[in-house]
């Protein structure tokens, strides 16, 4: 039985927000409200003390409530999960239902009313049913979900519960689970034909019942979550667009401090320098903080060199970035361009590989997920140049459309040179930079390169920058390029280079880094050990008679010579004739001549001839050169005559 009557001992222990806390103060409402002018909800109190008791209909709901729940007569259920519950229900219902629980609350807040206002409430009820005409059973119903609940959370509990009709037709398990394996595939069939391919093969299997196409339809978009019928029907792709795309504040970097590189092919029909016809492909690096298209290289396909180059301009002009953002491509993931990193998720990390240009000036590389605008803006950026250079006038005729149906009606009718198309693109990347309004949170209407100056012209921003050495890190190497003799010059596509120095090297073959697209302003030359020899100036040709030209060039080699000399003079402190004072000098040491004898052969005279040692080899020696003699100096020859006694 619930207890309605209660003392001041009683109603000051209740803790209530604003409910007096101490008997003076509850004697002081019970005279403000005039509570013991109600005869009938005012009583004296039966037992020793005395004093009144009071009827639990004249306080406030929430202190009856309490009252109660102390009491132990009811329980009070506290806002936890069944509100919680009733709230989450309350939020799911239609505008139209909602409103169906504010009139409810209407009705059953009028009957509390009257019932603390005196009356019994089974007279309330059948006053607010004759009122609204509403039964008294639906009444008592709606009054019965308030009990043990906060007034304030009427509203949620009185709201309808009824989920509506919710009656499935029936349909065959097997005939269900084909219409959906048929349905959710990459093929994306219509769900007619799938409906019609299941009722054929009901009719063989005898599958029964089967609802009509509508309804099964229906079923399939009620019970399938709509993400999974995306993934199924169109990749993963499209299902990864279900889920919102992450805000990625890139203020926090400054200018240098992060940036992102990709390769974008043209949709342009351009004429390569070998005269061959073919949609070139460009390498960028865009500044992550203002969006600036820092560097680019233009080339056939993407290829390790191209990406050396491009970092290499980029490094030039603007210095070397803390972090650099990039796919795992070939071109990027090559151990040219990073090389002995471990985090190198492409090709086998050997400990024998050469160290990569960016980790050997420090940059911490990024990989992301390749197509991802989200990852690397640049893509973002691609799709703006896109409509500013190959819907460009200057490439009409030359532009390809974006996919084999979107081909223009002119498709292939011009092919742009390729030095056209590259100044174009830089013209239009320039355009791209300095354009204004932009609405990034950095730029806030200024252009991308204002964005970028700011930065860089802040003090607390640092930026490295490369030595001499590292500059030429990233110029292409050829390998076993022999100079030529006597000069050391090295021929190379075409050009000639030579330095001073090269001469030392004649005839050896040689290491040369150059930058392909521009071999006239000279290359590097290294030994084949790696080690730096020279920077050599491009020698071009010049017109037969071209004479500034030539005056130039006896004027370079004229002091060519006189370095020479002026070397030589360095080198040699001595002169000739000092050096040969130098020279050990030969003392020359008197000796016996050997005794000689001389044959003298005599024309018409009579003398005997030496017998004995007097004649032999020597002596016959000593005979022909003398005769040889005789011989070159009468320019004749004598003949030999003997004596008339021989």
């Amino acid at each position: 039985m619930l207890k309605e009557w209660f003392d001041v001992s009683e109603m000051i222990g209740v803790r209530v927000s604003g409910w007096p806390e101490t008997e003076m103060g509850m004697s002081r409402l019970i005279e403000r409200e005039g509570w013991r002018n109600h005869g009938d909800r005012c009583r004296e109190r039966e037992g020793q003390g005395g004093g009144y008791e009071y009827h639990v209909s004249l306080l406030p709901a929430c202190v009856q409530a309490k009252l109660l729940a102390q009491a132990g007569t009811i329980k009070i259920k506290e806002k936890g999960a069944a509100t919680s519950e009733a709230w989450a229900n309350y939020e799911r219902l239609s505008a139209k239902k909602k409103q169906e629980a504010k009139d409810r609350l209407s009705v059953v807040a009028r009957i509390d009313t009257m019932y603390r206002g005196g009356m019994n409430k089974t007279h309330a009820v059948a006053f607010v049913s004759q009122e609204t005409g509403i039964s008294s059973s639906t009444l008592w119903n709606w009054e019965k979900l308030t009990h043990g609940y906060a007034r304030e959370d009427w509203l949620a509990v009185l709201a309808p519960k009824h989920p509506g009709r919710t009656v499935t037709a029936d349909c065959h398990p097997a005939a269900y689970e084909m219409l959906k394996a048929d349905y959710l595939r990459p093929e994306k069939p219509g769900f007619a034909a799938c409906y019609r391919r299941m009722s054929e093969a009901a009719v063989e299997h005898g599958w029964a019942p089967i609802p009509s196409a509508k309804t099964l339809k229906r079923r399939i978009e009620r019970e399938v979550p709509a993400g999974a019928i995306v993934l199924s029907r169109e990749g993963k792709d499209a299902a990864k667009q279900l889920y919102p795309a992450q805000t990625r504040d890139r203020s926090v970097f400054h200018a240098m401090e992060a940036v992102n590189a990709d390769g974008h092919k043209f949709d342009v029909f351009v004429r390569f320098e070998d005269g061959s016809i073919g949609r070139p492909l460009m390498l960028a690096l865009q500044d992550l903080y203002s969006g600036k298209m820092l560097s680019h290289r233009i080339q056939k396909s993407e290829n390790k060199d191209a990406v050396r180059l491009a970092i290499g301009d980029m490094v030039e002009s603007f210095g070397i970035p803390d972090t650099i953002y990039l796919d795992n491509g070939r071109g990027f993931a090559s151990k040219w361009i990073t090389g002995r990193m471990k985090n190198r998720f492409r090709f086998k990390v050997k400990d024998e590989d050469p160290a990569g240009i960016l980790t050997t000036l420090g940059v911490t590389v990024h990989w992301t997920t390749p197509y991802s605008g989200q990852s690397k803006p640049i893509e973002r950026a691609f799709r703006d140049l896109c409509e500013e250079i190959a819907k460009h006038p200057k490439c009409a005729g030359a532009y390809t459309g974006n996919n084999p149906m979107a081909k223009p009606e002119n498709y292939g009718s011009k092919a742009i040179p390729i030095a056209e198309f590259e100044q174009h693109v830089a013209e239009q990347i320039v355009r791209h930079n300095t354009r204004e309004g932009r609405r990034a949170a950095v730029c806030a209407g200024r252009s991308f390169e204002q964005a970028f100056r700011q930065s860089l012209e802040d003090p607390s921003t640092i930026i490295r920058t490369a030595s001499e050495a590292q500059r030429r890190l990233w110029l292409m190497a050829a390998e076993g390029v022999k100079s030529r003799r006597p000069s050391g010059e090295i021929h190379l596509n075409g050009n000639r280079y030579w330095a001073p120095v090269m001469v030392e090297h004649a005839g050896s073959k040689m290491i040369v880094r150059f930058d392909p697209d521009n071999l006239h302003d000279g290359i590097f030359v290294y030994r084949l050990d790696g080690s730096f020899v020279c920077a050599a100036e491009c020698i071009e040709a010049v017109g037969f008679n071209d004479t500034n030209a030539a005056r130039e060039h006896a004027r370079k080699r004229r002091a060519y010579l006189k370095a020479l000399r002026e070397a030589e003079s360095i080198e040699k402190s001595l002169d000739i004739q000092e050096v040969a004072d130098l020279l050990p000098k030969i003392e020359m040491e008197s000796e016996a001549l050997p005794e000689q004898r001389v044959v003298r052969l005599a024309v018409g005279q009579d003398r005997p001839v030496p017998d004995g040692p007097a004649w032999n080899d020597e002596a016959s020696d000593s005979f022909g050169r003398a005769v040889a003699a005789m011989s070159n100096a009468s320019n004749r020859v004598v003949p030999f005559q003997s004596g008339a006694d021989s």
